[in-house]
């Protein structure tokens, strides 16, 4: 194995100034590091990672909690797989690695991290949203970032989730309509988003004078299209005077598609459908789906820029908010 002492050997500089060169750290001579560096690639030299890890106490690897929370979507999630690309891209460019931490075994998240011996850790689907979970990261001062659940203490980017649902809700009041159901995903620790833009819509509801009428919620018990078509036949039994749905995910709204086609129902003669995600699906369903893009690449980009201060020791923002952008299709009926 070539070591950085038979590349001094061959370059002529010491060891200390090959290894300046080859960790990119010190002061040193731009062209006298890119000829040790073109040496080491000749020699094919390969960096020892744990020999670095434990002289430098850097890993240079991050870690990614990424859990199916019920979802039923794995890497195929619109959002989260996205996010997940584009901070990989930018944290490669940053000489960092991935590697995936998981609660699957005996060990909790930062147990998992420590054990690993990560640098950092991004946040983009846990397996479950409480403190305990993530009390580590924060105690210890492990730089963090999350991309969909709000912790205390660890810097989080979200969508703007409020402001997409009181648009959904704005949208269709304009359209006409004045009796609007809501289809919730579920609830829970896990993502903020259902609870948000269930706020934006009955912020909407007050903003034009119209009143917040319970009986026309209903929740899903979980993420998927399966969930959604339960809990959609359950509102249908109770209440038909709804002209509207707001679904808190495209994957919710397709499980009400599926209801309407099994029981005759035409979207969006019948009632109007609005969703969330821009998921794939969306511009090809019958009738194309109204939804929200969520803006994964800006998510990313601005979690690989706090990660990279944090990393460094500087401070960073608690919250910052992307906003989605709207997507105007075939879903919705005026009633004007």
């Amino acid at each position: 194995m070539v070591t950085i002492y038979d590349i001094a050997r061959k370059t002529g500089f010491s060891s200390s100034t090959v290894s300046r060169a080859l960790t990119g750290t010190g002061t040193l001579n731009e062209n006298t590091r890119q000829k040790i560096i073109q040496v080491a690639n000749e020699m094919g030299y390969e960096p020892n990672i744990s020999a670095r890890t434990l002289s430098t106490k850097k890993s240079n690897l991050i870690g990614v909690i990424y859990d199916d929370t019920g979802m039923n979507r794995g890497f195929a999630h619109p959002l989260f797989s996205e996010i997940l690309t584009h901070f990989r891209e930018q944290i490669e460019c940053a000489g960092y690695d991935l590697v995936f931490l998981s609660r699957h075994s005996k060990l909790s998240y930062f147990a998992h991290a420590s054990y690993r011996s990560v640098d950092g850790v991004i946040i983009i689907n846990p397996a479950s949203g409480e403190p305990s979970d993530f009390s580590g990261f924060v105690e210890k001062g492990m730089p963090c970032v999350s991309t969909n659940i709000i912790i205390e203490g660890i810097p989080t980017i979200l969508t703007d989730n409020e402001k997409g649902g009181y648009d959904a809700a704005e949208y269709l009041i304009k359209k006409g309509h004045k009796k609007i159901a809501v289809l919730s995903a579920p609830r829970n620790r896990i993502s903020s988003a259902p609870n948000e833009r269930l706020q934006g819509f009955k912020k909407a509801l007050r903003d034009y004078g119209l009143e917040y009428d319970e009986g026309l919620f209903v929740e899903s018990e979980f993420w998927d299209k399966h969930g959604a078509y339960a809990a959609f036949e359950k509102l249908y039994k109770r209440r038909q005077d709804f002209t509207a749905v707001i679904c808190s995910t495209d994957w919710l709204a397709f499980g009400v598609y599926e209801y309407a086609e099994k029981h005759g129902l035409s979207i969006p003669d019948d009632f109007s459908i609005i969703g969330f995600d821009d998921d794939y699906a969306s511009s090809y369903i019958y009738p194309t789906l109204t939804t929200f893009h969520q803006d994964s690449e800006r998510i990313a980009d601005l979690s690989c820029e706090i990660m990279m201060n944090l990393l460094a020791g500087f401070p960073a923002p608690k919250m910052l908010r992307c906003e989605a952008k709207f997507i105007e299709r075939k879903s919705v009926k005026s009633l004007l």
